[in-house]
């Protein structure tokens, strides 16, 4: 009898070419990886459907895949049966059955992406893999101001990859919160009676933007176009004419994937 398993996955994704299976067959990918390490628990030639294509060096705490099996194992087993199978820096937090016809991709989602942002004078190496360094002062005023034009549906060709294969660039973002917090350093003491205080005042600087759904690099072009904004590049009300232009070029830059972070993948009836 065959069954299919629904698994929710978390991942570091700056080793990985992306989620999805690549025709290059050596480039290293998630789902390659999953596919890998089922085949070794299973015997079966498995292949999991995922729910969201993140991007090469995008992370994710709780995407979704299903995959068929024949194996006798629980459902709720998989996970830590998986998870001594998979690389560290691929984990599965929860296993079980689901209905036979379910697919992930066309279900009604609202999914939840964070863009984390280190805005200092000098780069912090230990936050490089996971946050999209700026040495630009950003104004978060600005960037909150911006981002109004952008909730709500609307067609957001300006704001994806050209190279997408989407049938419609419409799309709608239920929400865009931008926050910040202080993560400057710890005065540095010398001897007893001399200290060297930080001047770096850092800030991490989290755009968390929640849709129904998302084109191919769209959440990193937003971002890329709301840190413009931020560095006083282009005013907030021009998102209006970019939205409007239905042009890529008109847009801001794609800001570099290791910021990006699938945070919530809610299904929806």
């Amino acid at each position: 009898m065959i069954h299919r398993i629904l698994l929710v996955i978390a991942y570091d994704g700056t080793n990985y070419n992306g989620f999805a299976l690549q025709k290059e067959e050596s480039l290293v990918t998630v789902e390659g990886t999953l596919n890998q390490a089922l085949r070794q628990l299973t015997g079966e030639d498995i292949r999991v459907i995922g729910a969201s294509r993140t991007d090469s060096g995008v992370h994710a705490y709780c995407n979704y895949v299903v995959f068929d099996t024949q194996s006798r194992i629980p459902p709720d087993k998989f996970a830590d049966a998986l998870n001594t199978k998979l690389p560290q820096d691929i984990r599965v937090r929860k296993s079980r059955a689901t209905e036979p016809d379910f697919h992930p991709r066309n279900a009604q989602t609202v999914k939840t992406y964070e863009y984390r942002i280190y805005n200092a004078r000098v780069p912090d190496p230990i936050r490089r893999n996971y946050c999209c360094y700026t040495h630009f002062h950003l104004d978060c005023e600005r960037m909150r101001e911006a981002a109004k034009y952008l909730v709500g549906e609307h067609d957001f060709k300006s704001f994806c990859n050209p190279a997408t294969a989407a049938a419609t660039t419409v799309r709608e973002i239920v929400s865009i919160e931008i926050e910040e917090k202080s993560c400057g350093l710890p005065s540095i003491m010398l001897t007893k009676n001399h200290t060297i205080a930080q001047q770096d005042e850092a800030r991490e600087i989290t755009i968390r933007i929640q849709g129904k759904g998302f084109l191919y690099n769209m959440v990193r072009i937003i971002a890329g176009t709301l840190i413009d904004v931020g560095r006083g590049n282009r005013e907030p009300y021009q998102v209006k004419k970019m939205l409007d232009a239905r042009d890529r070029q008109c847009a801001g830059p794609t800001a570099p994937a290791c910021g990006l972070f699938l945070t919530d993948y809610r299904f929806i009836h």
